[in-house]
């Protein structure tokens, strides 16, 4: 799958494993993500892509506005695209 800006992704280890963020910007191997609370807009993390698990959803960019308006995009989306627990454990 290609990484963009927008995409939503798990992270999948690490300190912040198992929480949802937005990829703010992609340059093989890495990206920038932020989760618009414990990684601000302002200091995103960077990250290698074999930690993240990146899924379908895409933000619009009003979604990057501001900090609160990431957390609030996300917000729905870690209940309902969540790894299943199931899966994890396998």
């Amino acid at each position: 799958m290609q990484v963009q800006r927008g995409m939503v992704a798990h992270s999948m280890a690490g300190r912040d494993k198992g929480t949802v963020c937005a990829v703010l910007d992609y340059q093989a191997p890495y990206a920038w993500i932020s989760d618009g609370k414990r990684r601000p807009l302002e200091r995103p993390k960077k990250k290698k892509l074999i930690h993240l698990t990146p899924t379908h959803t895409v933000l619009p960019e009003e979604a990057f506005r501001s900090n609160r308006a990431l957390r609030r995009a996300l917000a729905g989306l870690s209940r309902l695209e969540g790894p299943k627990k199931e899966e994890a454990d396998s």
